[in-house]
């Protein structure tokens, strides 16, 4: 069966403020129609910070039914690339930087995993056919809790279920 993947970034820098958790990039499924999931394969988070003895930024990998706040709706939408497989409709929505007081919902963690924000970079890719899928119409998001302020980037990969 051949498959077609996708991913989205940041775009850019997203700013965490001390003590506040903030989705810093998220993709839901079937924007028109919920007729898919998203099969999650990688996902990447990386730091700016410079300070050796900064404390370490909590980072959650969530699944999400984006019931309120869906990508686009406080936050920054961004663009969703075919990365290879065959040209699909695929209706992904993604976006970066949600409003601290207007978070998506409903999250659940699915893994969570402290990175120093010290130039700290996490690249996870899962084997085959091991990563997370969401439901129909739902996705997954990333979320980063620091300590104190630093500048985040993230990239999610993923295919069509």
């Amino acid at each position: 069966m051949a498959k077609s993947g996708y991913s989205i970034t940041t775009e850019g820098a997203v700013t965490l403020t001390a003590g506040t958790p903030r989705t810093i990039l998220g993709v839901k499924s079937g924007a028109t129609t919920a007729n898919h999931g998203v099969d999650l394969r990688k996902i990447r988070v990386g730091f700016n910070g410079t300070s050796a003895s900064a404390v370490p930024v909590l980072i959650e990998l969530c699944a999400a039914t984006f019931a309120t706040n869906a990508p686009g709706t406080q936050s920054t939408s961004v663009t969703v690339r075919q990365a290879y497989g065959r040209l699909a409709g695929t209706g992904f929505t993604g976006a970066k930087a949600w409003n601290a007081s207007n978070e998506p919902t409903v999250l659940t963690v699915l893994e969570e995993f402290f990175l120093t924000p010290n130039g700290g970079l996490v690249l996870y890719d899962w084997a085959l056919a091991e990563g997370p899928d969401s439901a129909l119409g739902e996705g997954f998001a990333l979320r980063c809790t620091a300590p104190a302020g630093v500048d985040v980037r993230g990239g999610l990969w993923f295919e069509r279920t």
